[in-house]
């Protein structure tokens, strides 16, 4: 049994409240300096509440609600997180309703999704606040029965004596148990033995009402009187605004205004999420969209080439400039641009032993140089947000994955103080970063700020797939050296990208070889980029995991067992201090997925087998890929997948999440790519930007994971980096020949060393 240390204060951290009704609110906070629940809080209220921390409603009934804090877009946190708090109550889960909570960044923390944070941030304190809950539940038993509390039970929701004979459910003891102190360190948490909702599935808590088409997302919103807003962005990266004429536009039926405003005024101090493309906007109001879109087409508009700017950005480490380019990028001069960088001297990120030395003392030397392009997130629901402001209040209602980012923001523009913002999260059409960027909830408040009404700013599929806030564009060689017995001796890394590189220098290599160099780059760019699934670390598992196929090549060696050598090297006589990766845990998954796969057995001999694996997010998944060719085309038709991400909390929900990020990289990997033509986005729709279709998709996924006692970690995003370089390393079984372009599907193999 383990003890929880309860010696926060009680308003920094525990709050229970008598609910009107007699029900019992405990509210948790880990995060000290958030203030907790207000004790006056009524039953009518509470659905407004959230906390990433967790919200426990006890009825007289014994109905059990859990408010979930984190947004959600398919990662499945609504039932996931509130298991946690159902476990350590003791509940049956059946008794458990949840609901999306509310923001408040004041009360709750930033309740941020992303980074594959959500089991790992919130484990531990989702213990607690059950934990608590039950504790405080049995307290309140043991003085109503006069009994002493070490001699009571709980099961499934209800309370037993069992000397006496007496039981009763949660719902008799709410009232009295909001009436307990905790004491420091009193409340225990379970042994994970003990464990009856964690780590058994349960069924998404809002699959019937995804399935029924029940109103969930932001634009399923309605409200009275809301009107319909649209941008006018420039058609290319490096233009603005010039001038307008909206004479034909207000014509239009359904029209009620066209103006233009600025959606950061000159010398504004952004936070880290409020990276935007376009400054100056061009927007359409009108009653319906289709009235709008078709108004956006009558007007008359002249666009001019911008210059460069200097955005200013705070953040923890103080004020940073970021230079923006104005010029109009092409993705041909991008690429020269890249081969010439990729040429000149990199800023060091890590250096082991004496790489110099060992390229130059070297029998054989293997060079390859790996791209990938720009990728478009491609949520299936376009962005889209709700806003209601006034002199006093701002109500925003729509999908985002970072309220409390874009709070400060808000506050700062509106000029409101946090307690007169609202912001409620709907469920998102897809996330995977895009909506990590708030620029579109502080155009949609703006625009109901100046049209004195409520209002809902729709992004077309067009607008939304040529904004910006792309994953980067990246470029990576990499070189081993090898002794006259084809032993490793030397390993150099240089990467770059625009305008970010891709370069990891403390992970995997790192630590297994005695020379070793990292290095990086990168160019400025207009072309906005930000959160994307994993976004450095898919490109990075590609080139690396590709690299090291061919390097094993090279040696002569199986590929799985190659890797698992230099892991036993970074076991038992590690380079370096700075790894960021367990040996063990690595190795772990690549063993897995040998065993599962049947990884040199007979029966396989069908199949063109691609192998990856990769760390990042603090987990560690790997995949082999079993191709064929069907009509010429390389197929995927089996996956075999290995995780490591701690304690699975609901297994189907976690094997679902490793199964799209499969068949999410497959398709990335094939087809992914966005190109500009002189600013202007060649891809604006999935006409042109093509994605992976469903007959495209493996007939079989098969999903283990690495049974452990680890706290959770990340799943979202780990098992998808390293699907990049299993098919690229089937493909090469496929074909005969080695991909270094992405995407695979357009790029032009070769089976020559490319330099």
């Amino acid at each position: 049994m383990e003890k929880t240390n309860t010696s926060q204060s009680r308003r920094s951290f525990l709050k229970t409240s008598a609910l009107a009704g007699g029900g019992l609110l405990i509210h948790f906070s880990g995060l000290a300096k958030f203030a907790a629940a207000d004790r006056t809080a009524n039953a009518d209220t509470l659905a407004q509440w959230s906390e990433l921390n967790g919200y426990i409603k006890i009825m007289p009934d014994s109905t059990i609600k859990i408010i979930c804090p984190n947004p959600e877009f398919g990662q499945n946190v609504m039932t996931s997180l509130p298991m946690i708090v159902a476990e350590e109550l003791d509940v049956d889960w059946q008794q458990v309703l949840v609901e999306m909570g509310h923001h408040d960044n004041v009360k709750l923390g930033p309740q941020f999704t992303g980074g594959s944070n959500s089991m790992r941030m919130y484990w531990r304190v989702l213990r607690e606040a059950g934990a608590t809950g039950r504790y405080m539940l049995v307290q309140a038993a043991a003085q109503t029965w006069a009994v002493p509390a070490e001699e009571i039970t709980t099961k499934a929701g209800m309370l037993y004596h069992e000397k006496s004979g007496k039981k009763g459910k949660y719902g008799e003891f709410a009232s009295k148990a909001a009436t307990i102190t905790v004491a420091k360190g009193v409340v225990k948490l379970k042994d994970l033995k003990n464990f009856s909702v964690v780590g058994n599935s349960k069924k998404n808590v809002e699959g019937s009402k995804i399935v029924s088409g029940k109103p969930l997302f932001g634009l399923d919103y309605k409200h009275e009187g809301m009107l319909i807003a649209m941008i006018h962005h420039p058609p290319a990266f490096g233009m603005k605004l010039k001038s307008f004429d909206a004479a034909h536009a207000l014509k239009m039926p359904g029209i009620t205004d066209v103006f233009t405003m600025k959606l950061y005024e000159d010398g504004f101090e952004q936070g880290g999420f409020d990276v935007r493309t376009f400054n100056d906007l061009l927007v359409v109001v009108g009653k319906t969209t289709w009235e709008v879109m078709e108004a956006r087409k009558k007007l008359t508009v002249e666009w001019t080439q911008a210059t460069d700017v200097v955005n200013t950005f705070g953040g923890r480490n103080g004020k940073r400039e970021v230079k923006v380019p104005g010029e109009l990028e092409d993705t041909d001069a991008q690429r020269a641009k890249m081969k010439e960088y990729a040429v000149k001297p990199g800023q060091q990120l890590r250096k082991d032993g004496d790489p110099e030395t060992a390229f130059k003392n070297a029998a054989q030397i293997i060079e390859r140089t790996y791209n990938a392009p720009f990728l478009a997130h491609n949520c299936m629901e376009p962005i889209n947000f709700f806003a209601h402001v006034t002199d006093d209040m701002a109500l925003l209602i729509g999908p985002v994955q970072i309220p409390g980012f874009v709070e400060p923001t808000l506050m700062k523009i509106l000029k409101l103080p946090a307690e007169k913002i609202e912001i409620r999260m709907t469920r998102m059409g897809g996330g995977f970063g895009r909506k990590s960027y708030g620029h579109y909830l502080v155009e949609t408040a703006l625009i109901s700020r100046r049209i004195k009404a409520p209002v809902k700013l729709i992004y077309t599929r067009e607008d939304d797939a040529t904004y910006g806030i792309y994953r980067p564009m990246y470029t990576a060689t990499y070189r081993a050296a090898l002794d006259a017995d084809k032993k490793l001796i030397g390993f150099h890394l240089k990467g770059g990208g625009i305008p970010e590189h891709a370069v990891h220098a403390n992970r995997f290599p790192a630590g297994a070889i005695d020379n070793y160099l990292a290095e990086s780059w990168q160019i400025p760019s207009n072309i906005t980029v930000g959160s994307f699934r994993a976004p450095g670390s898919n490109f990075a598992a590609a080139a690396e995991q590709s690299f090291l196929d061919e390097l094993a090549e090279a040696m002569g060696k199986d590929p799985i067992d190659f890797r698992l050598e230099l892991l036993k090297r970074a076991k038992e006589n590690p380079v370096g201090r700075n790894n960021d990766y367990n040996p063990d845990r690595y190795a772990a998954v690549l063993q897995l997925v040998k065993e599962k796969s049947g990884w040199n057995g007979a029966d396989h001999s069908r199949y063109s087998r691609g192998v990856s694996a990769y760390f990042c997010h603090a987990s560690y998944a790997a995949h082999v890929i079993d191709m064929v060719m069907r009509d010429g085309q390389p197929y995927v038709e089996r996956v075999f997948s290995a995780v490591d991400c701690g304690i699975v909390i609901n297994p189907d929900a976690a094997v679902n999440m490793v199964q799209g990020a499969v068949v999410d990289g497959i398709g990335n990997s094939l087809y992914g790519g966005l190109t500009h033509k002189a600013g202007v986005v060649e891809e604006s729709n999935f006409h042109k930007y093509r994605i992976i279709r469903m007959p495209e998709a493996p007939k079989k996924i098969e999903v283990s994971f690495v049974e452990n006692d680890i706290d959770p970690t990340g799943l979202g995003e780990p098992p998808f980096p390293p699907v990049f370089g299993a098919v690229a390393n089937a493909l090469f079984k496929a074909t005969g020949k080695r991909y270094y372009e992405q995407p695979f599907m357009l790029a032009k193999p070769t089976s020559s060393p490319n330099v």
